[in-house]
């Protein structure tokens, strides 16, 4: 609790904001800063300042405990310890299980606790028990039986009193009459399940007047749970066990339907061998399709060599590569070249007449003549092979085309066969599926295994349960003592104001200038009225040394004086530092800047007819509004009547001057009196003008986030000094504080002696 400890704390010593101008610091005159850490009676002084708090809370809570530990029935606990497993803990070996649920077994386990506290349980139990029969159930116990007869009487009929309206009751059951429904309400009133942490053990406890009956009714709750629990899975496991038989028989009956309509295809459709009839189209398709790729070629080689001799003349054919490349062409050529050499050779010897010559010429036709012959008999051969090939290809090509169509015709009446087939088998798959689980389930069922159990039978308590009667003393005075030092912390942390130094040195982290008293009889308290306490006057002559200390002498120091919000005390504190100012030797200038809700003039008791506003409308002169008091170093400039525009006023030209003649005039101070920074912004114009700004803060009634808010509006104008003056503060609310850190006591034992 941040707030908790006024003092104390690692963060209570003095710091300076970050975007505080230059001056912002802690200097000599101001607050004592004690060592950071966190006493014990920095707690002591918490509870202090809320002691009658403290006291109430204290002795309302033992009280109220005496009295409930008094007017409280004793009543006898019998505790029964139960064991629920998972179901799979339960299962035979080698059969299949449900397990999903149990991969988060929370939600079981939850709604097992809630079973236990169930109205249909608690039926069985109350008819087990016969609870009609029970005094303290019936009506029929001694009324008396509390360890304080008469002051439960009285709270009896206190409570009959105000019940004129009872809370209602849950409607029963439609198979429950009014009694039993209230019987069932009452005993489950008296239950209470607890599982036992990081394990899977239960505790169902029940509370009676007799200690006998609360263990007979914790063994009975937990016996008819156990009894339940394995009633309802023999139950449901008969229920399945029907569900599956029905099933069974309509899933075999139509597996026999689904085998008759595939065998009576068969028979209709020669259907036996449509696989084996599927393999060898497919072969066929293979094969043919590979005698048509190479028909294709042989048909376009053959092509290539017809192309070639067609649109030759005969002369031309023997030189075509396709007709020379032949053998016989070949030898035959060969033998017309060998007749013509030898003809030429017998030319040059022999005549035309002559018998070999002649010869040689026969020879040489004869050559001619075989040679035109294997020419004529290699295109021949060519024409042949390609015709062969073109012929070859299209039956290859037809034949390929039939074997399609009768794949194709395949096909179609295999899809019958295949649809028939596919869901005969999926019929069968279920039925033996559904015969698998029903084994199962006739196996578990015989089994009959149990996942609940009994640990530990709930035995007679020895003693009532709670504290009653005079061991509730101790644990009242116990109980008020904790909540009497938590209410004040607690109060303390929910009070978010300004209290103390420390709040100012640690959030608002401002230079601590000093703190003045509250005085409740005077509402504008002056250093020169005569029933001033000690501490209020001490209390401003400290402020005096610390401004005395914090600005060096020589020259005219101009102080605004603003507060957060109204009534905090700013205008009485700058009066008062004034006239302490003044009362020390100084020529002190009090200034009332507050034109919208002039105050200054009230202590003072001066007139307010002329003042700075007329000033700055330059309606009068300084000499003509400045007015004496009751101290001739203290003069004072009311505020004047209220102008329509004041922001515009104080921040004008002739403010300027103003400000700059007084700083040249006979004053060594002038105090400026302005509006809280949160409601006008009269007091941010100034700031940067002046010698310091002295935020006064009233303890205890200002919250730190809207003081911190007007600080950071005031720091945004950069001034040349900042400080706080605590204002207002209760010394003995706080008396322990200020005792210990201020040694408040020692004022009062000098204020005793003056």
């Amino acid at each position: 609790m941040p707030n908790s400890t006024p003092p104390g704390g690692s963060e209570a010593r003095t710091k300076v904001a970050p975007s505080a101008p230059a001056g912002t610091h802690a200097a000599p005159g101001g607050s004592y800063q004690h060592d950071g850490d966190i006493h014990l009676l920095d707690r002591v002084a918490v509870v202090y300042r809320y002691r009658a708090v403290a006291a109430s809370v204290f002795i309302l809570t033992t009280l109220a405990v005496v009295l409930q530990g008094y007017g409280t029935v004793p009543m006898y606990r019998a505790t029964s310890r139960l064991l629920i497993e998972d179901e799979r803990s339960t299962a035979i070996p080698g059969l299949e299980m449900e397990t999903q649920y149990w991969d988060d077994p929370v939600p079981y386990y939850n709604t097992q606790y809630k079973i236990l506290q169930g109205r249909d349980l608690a039926r069985k139990v109350v008819a087990r028990l016969q609870l009609h029969t029970v005094a303290e159930f019936n009506g029929t116990a001694d009324p008396n039986a509390s360890a304080l007869p008469s002051l439960r009487g009285l709270l009896g009929q206190l409570r009959a009193q105000f019940s004129a309206f009872p809370p209602p009751e849950a409607p029963p059951s439609p198979v429950e009459s009014p009694d039993e429904a209230s019987m069932i309400d009452a005993f489950l009133s008296r239950v209470s399940v607890e599982p036992v942490r990081d394990s899977r053990l239960v505790d169902v406890s029940f509370r009676a007047l007799d200690a006998e009956f609360a263990a007979k009714a914790a063994n009975a709750l937990a016996e008819e749970y156990v009894a339940q629990n394995l009633a309802v899975k023999l139950q449901s496991t008969a229920n399945m066990l029907d569900w599956l038989g029905n099933e069974l028989a309509n899933q075999q009956k139509k597996v026999q339907e689904a085998e008759m309509r595939l065998a009576d295809y068969r028979d209709r459709q020669n259907a036996m061998s449509i696989d084996e009839k599927n393999n060898i189209v497919i072969s066929r398709l293979n094969k043919l399709n590979d005698d048509v790729v190479l028909a294709k070629t042989r048909r376009a080689r053959a092509e290539v060599l017809y192309n070639q001799i067609r649109p030759l003349t005969p002369a031309e054919l023997g030189d075509a590569p396709a007709i020379a490349q032949s053998l016989q062409v070949a030898g035959a050529k060969g033998r017309v070249q060998d007749a013509q050499r030898e003809r030429a050779r017998l030319a040059e010897r022999y005549g035309e007449r002559h018998p070999e010559l002649q010869k040689a010429n026969a020879a040489l036709q004869e050559a001619t003549r075989q040679y035109e012959l294997e020419v004529s008999r290699a295109v021949q051969a060519i024409k042949n092979d390609h015709e062969t090939a073109v012929l070859e290809e299209r039956t290859f090509t037809q034949n390929l085309n039939a074997a399609k169509a009768d794949a194709q015709d395949l096909s179609r009446r295999s899809v019958d066969y295949n649809l028939m087939e596919r869901e005969a088998n999926s019929n069968r798959q279920v039925y033996e599926a559904l015969l698998q689980r029903e084994n199962e389930l006739r196996v578990a069922n015989n089994s009959r295994a149990n996942n609940v159990r009994v640990v530990d039978t709930a035995e007679i308590p020895k003693g009532p349960e709670g504290q009653g009667g005079r061991r509730s003393w101790p644990i009242g005075i116990a109980l008020g003592l904790v909540l009497g030092v938590a209410v004040p912390f607690m109060l303390d942390y929910i009070n978010d104001t300004v209290k103390t130094p420390e709040d100012v040195t640690r959030h608002l982290k401002l230079p601590f200038l000093g703190l003045v008293p509250s005085i409740r009889t005077d509402r504008h308290p002056l250093m020169s009225s005569s029933h001033v306490p000690h501490d209020f006057g001490e209390s401003f002559r400290s402020l005096r040394t610390s401004l005395l200390s914090k600005f060096e002498p020589g020259g005219t120091k101009i102080l605004i004086f603003t507060s957060t919000q109204p009534l905090e005390g700013k205008t009485t504190a700058a009066v008062n530092v004034a006239m302490v100012l003044a009362y020390g030797g100084s020529r002190v200038l009090v200034v009332d800047a507050d034109m919208r809700r002039p105050g200054l003039h009230h202590p003072l008791r001066l007139n307010n007819e002329r003042g700075l506003s007329e000033i700055l409308t330059g309606q009068a002169r300084v000499r003509d509004v400045i007015q004496r008091t009751v101290d001739p170093n203290l003069l004072a400039v009311t505020a004047g009547r209220m102008p329509p525009n004041p922001s515009e006023l104080l921040t004008s030209e002739r403010m300027k001057t103003l400000l700059t003649n007084l700083e040249h005039g006979p004053f060594d101070w002038i105090i400026i009196d302005t509006p809280p920074v949160l409601s006008v912004t009269d007091a941010v114009v100034l700031a940067p003008v002046v010698s310091g700004v002295i935020f006064v803060v009233g303890a205890e009634m200002t919250r730190r986030r809207l003081a911190e808010r007007a600080l950071e509006t005031i720091l945004s104008s950069r001034p040349k000094h900042v400080s706080v003056v605590l204002n207002k503060v209760d010394f003995a609310r706080n008396r322990y504080y200020y005792s210990r850190y201020y040694g408040h006591q020692y004022k009062n034992y000098y204020a005793q002696a003056i």
